[in-house]
């Protein structure tokens, strides 16, 4: 027989699809003990299927329902308008009727309660769905409080609800309502406590908000609320309100807004011990689920009731360092350009490829700097070297170093080194002075990468079961060794150096602001801008073939290279593509995820790149760019030497010039190649990992061959080695990367949480401009074209592209584009380089740029002052 009614005192977490979260959640909080939870009971699920069971209409206008995009604002008022009309018109039967009216009576038939919904998808923790579905307030009366039941269930198909599940991707049919029917509390004064800081995320701050009367004014926002701020049992903040309005229950049954006697508007709604007291509450109930609660409280007399508990879902996961000391960490995605939450393979081998030690949280890696900051012979150049790649990440730990009592410093150590002779700051120029300015080193360098790759290929062949995995760990650590070894970073760091060099100098010596901009134009051996430019070779083999351009526009499977060939001009289209993959088809948007589908796998991806430069240039386009951009750095070059020369001490200043812009040339197109080699031993170990994963698949160890991804390397070497895996750890880690996807990673955040913002310190904007870090001169006004995918890329020719961060897959639409806006970056990640490369102006870290930014928007980009103006 089924259950329709469950006292309160029955339920627990276990049974939020029998009560929904709000019930479940509150069953759990009943049960800590010393807490005043008002009594009651649920409406069982089972009751709401019951009600939808009478109403046959239901099903057609779910399917309907199903079909409607979250923007369908008329459609969804029009569909759920009809399904909140049958479901309270429809009589609720008999034996359920009398279930719910033998509640009542054990409590009480004539008190006065309050009836609120509980969704099953309510109350999560990686969804509240807060204010989504209806609560009512002060219904007395048993038929008052079925009627108010059947709005409850209803309320599971407000406008509010019915959007946000669609824009959750939550099944209309597989969420249902259970509605929490508690005895009332007249309360003089209510709120809500969040044990963590909603605006700062610090886990350590409990945040209180508290008005007078029953809270519906303060959490429907019609009334203003005291703010209490308590950290480590002391109050450290109060925000007093002046509060006008408040809700008041009427005797006949429901509420309404009354207004504050004057004299009472600007008092203090809770005492200090009373706030104290809400906070050690909070505490408690957060230490028992073990997770940061928002929690709904009122106060009766000088008792403090729980009427709702929920898990807090908008806080970013702290990475565990393994202690309780205080810590910073610094986000790595940030500094790749590629902010994107990676899967748990790909985490674990980027943490395997690192030079240093990484955390993972919410699918992101972390830095731990905090023993370079507390110690005086590393801080100055860390924030140095930082600030020179994000001054946001930069401010942030100047935030943090100037509070004082958060990083304790590190003894002075004379026998250290001082920044800028040695230490952790010293190192890239230590490096740089074992490269000599030989363009050899490069060539080189190159030749030994594409060595070992060929080696790389010919050796894991026939490898399977451990020997694999054992094999692919001897690799990565034969690659680090070359990759971070004294002449691969000595030549990146040469370039990198005399960037600066120049960029100070010529400020210094002729006012030249970011004079290195244009003299790394064009620069040789940087195969990400040849990979642009290579691409526009690919546009002219295909670009005399009109079939063939008709049926790239129309391509929808990744199969489409053999069906090229049936065509006039087929054979050589495919074969220019087939050859652009064999030597790009490793990359991929957030290539640093071993996961991600690389170009030779979809290459479905590169032909609206392969289209636009079609429409947008003329033949032999990439030959001619980069010509142009190599004479103007030549020129830019030769003009700076010839003023230098002009200055007292010319000679040697243009001598010093010379040789860095030398340095810089010969050096700064080696600066990405690391990566693409790294890209390139990336592919062949997935190549040999999913062949593993095909014969677990046979052997039906695992369901898909990408289930691999959500393992880590250690975790996939065990699943090969015992032939087992934990369907249910897959499960999870596929449901934690959905909810990862939501979240925004910080720049900074500390092991209490608190995530700390950096800030342009800039006086000198123009009214209404977006700040941002400059990284390519030049001033330039266009479309804007936001894009967050790639595959979307219609561009015209003098577009400019806004986007969140761009790594070196986007690079071959840097070539159709005349500026570059991105919210993530510094002065050497690869957009940056690549912008220069192209003389595109640019500017980068501009905060929330896809959102303050209209797709189609006319703007301005300054390039050389750093920030871009919205024209219309």
């Amino acid at each position: 027989m089924r259950t329709y009614v469950l006292d309160l005192r029955e339920v627990d977490r276990t049974k939020a699809n029998v009560v929904g979260g709000k019930g479940a959640n509150l069953g759990e909080v009943s049960r800590i003990e010393g807490l005043l939870v008002p009594a009651g009971f649920c409406v069982t699920t089972g009751a709401f299927q019951r009600i939808l069971g009478e109403a046959p209409s239901i099903g057609g206008l779910l399917d309907r329902l199903s079909s409607l995009a979250a923007g369908d604002r008329d459609g969804i008022r029009e569909l759920s308008g009809e399904l909140r009309r049958i479901i309270e018109g429809t009589a609720i039967p008999e034996d359920l009727q009398a279930a719910l009216t033998q509640a009542l009576s054990r409590l009480g038939a004539g008190d006065a309660y309050a009836v609120r919904s509980s969704a099953t998808a309510e109350d999560l923790p990686g969804a509240s769905f807060a204010g989504q579905q209806d609560t009512y307030l002060n219904v007395i009366g048993t038929q008052a409080v079925l009627q108010h039941v059947r709005r409850c269930w209803a309320s599971l198909f407000t406008e509010r609800a019915v959007a946000y599940r669609i824009q959750h991707g939550f099944d209309h049919r597989k969420v249902h309502m259970a509605v929490v029917v508690q005895k009332m509390v007249f309360a003089q004064a209510a709120g809500i406590l969040f044990t963590a800081d909603p605006v700062t995320s610090n886990r350590k701050v409990s945040s209180i908000e508290a008005g007078l009367g029953l809270g519906e004014a303060l959490v429907s926002g019609l009334a203003s609320a005291d703010r209490y701020k308590v950290r480590n049992g002391q109050i450290v903040e109060k925000a007093i309100a002046k509060k006008t309005l408040a809700t008041r229950a009427l005797e006949a049954g429901g509420t309404e807004e009354r207004a504050i006697e004057p004299e009472r508007q600007g008092g203090q709604v809770l005492t200090d011990a009373q706030i104290l007291r809400l906070e050690r509450l909070g505490r408690q109930i957060e230490g028992h689920f073990g997770h940061p609660q928002d929690i709904e409280w009122c106060l009766a007399g000088d008792e403090l009731h729980v009427v709702q508990s929920r898990p807090i879902t908008t806080l970013y996961p702290i990475p565990q360092a393994g202690d309780r000391g205080n810590r910073v960490y610094i986000s790595v995605g940030h500094q790749q350009m590629m902010t994107d939450p990676m899967k748990p393979l790909g985490l674990s081998f980027f943490q395997l490829a690192a030079a240093g030690h990484m955390l993972a949280a919410g699918g992101r890696l972390f830095v731990d700097p905090t023993k370079q900051l507390a110690s005086p012979a590393s801080r100055d150049a860390l924030l140095k070297l930082v600030g020179r790649s994000d001054p946001l990440i930069k401010d942030a730990l100047s935030t943090i170093l100037e509070r004082g009592d958060f990083i304790e410093p590190l003894p002075v150590d004379p026998a250290a080194s001082s920044p800028g002779q040695g230490g952790q700051g010293a190192a890239p120029s230590r490096f740089d002075a074992q490269v000599e300015d030989d363009p050899a080193i490069v060539t080189a360098l190159i030749e030994r990468a594409q060595a070992g790759l060929e080696e790389l290929k010919r050796d894991i062949r026939g490898k399977t079961g451990t020997a694999l995995f054992d094999f692919i760990l001897e690799d990565l650590q034969r690659m680090k060794t070359s990759m971070f070894g004294p002449q691969n970073m000595g030549a990146i760091m040469a370039a990198m150096n005399a960037s600066w060099w120049l960029n100070d100098k010529m400020m210094e010596w002729l006012g030249e602001r970011n004079a290195a901009d244009t003299l790394s134009q064009s620069v040789p051996n940087n195969v990400t801008s040849e990979m642009g430019l290579e691409l526009l070779d690919v546009a002219d083999v295909i670009r005399p073939y009109p079939d063939v351009v008709a049926y790239l526009q129309n391509v929808k499977h990744d199969g489409f290279l053999e069906e090229l060939v049936e065509l006039d001009g087929g054979r050589q289209a495919r074969d220019a593509i087939v050859a652009y993959l064999q030597k790009y088809g490793m990359r991929c948007a957030g290539e640093i995820d071993i996961t991600r589908a690389r170009w030779s796998e979809k290459p479905t991806t590169l032909v609206p790149l392969i289209l636009s430069n079609i429409k947008n240039f003329e033949p032999h386009a990439g030959k001619r760019r980069f010509e142009q951009g190599r004479q103007e750095a030549l020129q830019r070059a030769q003009e700076l030497l010839d003023r230098l020369r002009q200055l007292p001490e010319g000679e040697q200043k243009a001598s010093e010039a010379e040789r860095m812009i030398r340095r810089l040339r010969n050096f700064l197109g080696y600066r990405e190649y690391p990566k693409y080699a790294i890209v390139n031993r990336y592919f062949v170990y997935k190549q040999a990992l999913l062949q593993e994963a095909e014969r677990l698949a046979q052997a039906n160890v695992i369901h898909d061959p990408e289930d691999i991804y959500y393992l880590t390397f250690d975790e996939l070497r065990e699943v090969v080695r015992t032939h087992r895996v934990d369907d249910q750890l897959i499960r999870q880690r596929k449901a934690e990367h959905e909810l990862h996807k939501k979240m925004t990673p910080p720049r900074v955040m500390t092991s209490d949480g608190e995530i700390v913002s950096g800030a342009f310190k800039r006086a000198d904007l123009p009214a209404g401009a977006i700040v941002g870090l400059p990284v390519s001169s030049g001033v330039v006004e266009g479309r804007a074209r936001v894009l967050l995918d790639m595959a979307n890329a219609d561009l015209e020719a003098g577009d400019i592209l806004v986007t969140a961060f761009t790594d070196p897959s986007w690079t071959p639409l840097f070539v159709s584009v005349k500026g570059l806006v991105t919210e993530v970056g510094g002065m050497m990640t690869h957009g940056a380089v690549i912008a220069r490369e192209y003389g595109l102006p640019a500017v980068v870290s501009v905060e929330n740029a896809t959102r303050l930014i209209r797709d189609g928007q006319r703007i301005r980009v300054n390039g050389t002052d750093g920030f871009v103006e919205l024209l219309t």
